[in-house]
């Protein structure tokens, strides 16, 4: 199986093992029944804290990480050079991280994320997770080696403007990634196809 190597690997490879368990601070109550949780925090951090309670048993995770387009003008800062992903890689990858890429350095902060997740998830699970194409291809590789190559679904188009992005230097893209990756045992029924597209197909 091809595998994805890139400069910092070595150095995050294990590193979901060093991030240290602890002890959500619970501030609110969704009510004494209620199994929600709202965490705020670095998702590292929160997902290592998830772990004892949920390893191997959440059977649908949806993530949308940064695209890592370099576009630091948006909510929320779609590019690596956001602060603390530069002092956690200096923290991991040492003084080697200021002459990474953007893509190593994206595939650094991701590669300890996903392994958690693929802790977390449940035999009978599927992980889905939307990017574009700045990561999709370095991103599937990653998922392979991670949960397996034998383990991916799909990876569906999904249209999200029908005009076209028009930051694209050659062709406006229309549409984005969903990488979609189980743990062994995932079953679907499908979806249903809604009537107005039944109909369309039939008059064809």
């Amino acid at each position: 199986m091809p595998t994805l190597n890139w400069l910092g690997k070595d150095k995050v490879v294990n590193h979901h093992n060093d991030v240290p368990f602890c002890v959500l601070d619970r501030k609110y109550s969704f009510g004494a029944s209620s199994g929600n949780m709202l965490i705020h925090g670095d998702s590292l951090d929160a997902l290592k804290t998830l772990l004892p309670r949920y390893e191997g048993r959440v059977k649908c995770i949806y993530i949308d990480p940064p695209y890592n387009t370099g576009n630091e003008g948006w909510v929320y800062n779609d590019n690596v050079n956001d602060p603390k992903i530069k002092k956690w890689l200096g923290e991991v990858v040492g003084k080697e991280g200021d002459d990474l890429s953007r893509h190593d350095k994206w595939l650094c902060m991701m590669y300890p994320r996903l392994r958690l997740l693929q802790r977390l998830l449940a035999y009978d699970g599927a992980i889905f997770i939307s990017i574009d194409n700045n990561e999709v291809f370095n991103l599937k590789l990653m998922c392979d080696e991670i949960f397996g190559g034998n383990n991916f679904i799909d990876c569906i188009a999904v249209i999200n403007n029908l005009k076209g992005r028009s930051d694209g230097k050659y062709i406006a893209t229309a549409h984005e990634s969903l990488l979609i990756y189980q743990k062994g045992g995932f079953i679907t029924n499908g979806v249903p196809i809604p009537d107005e597209y039944d109909t369309r197909i039939c008059a064809l």
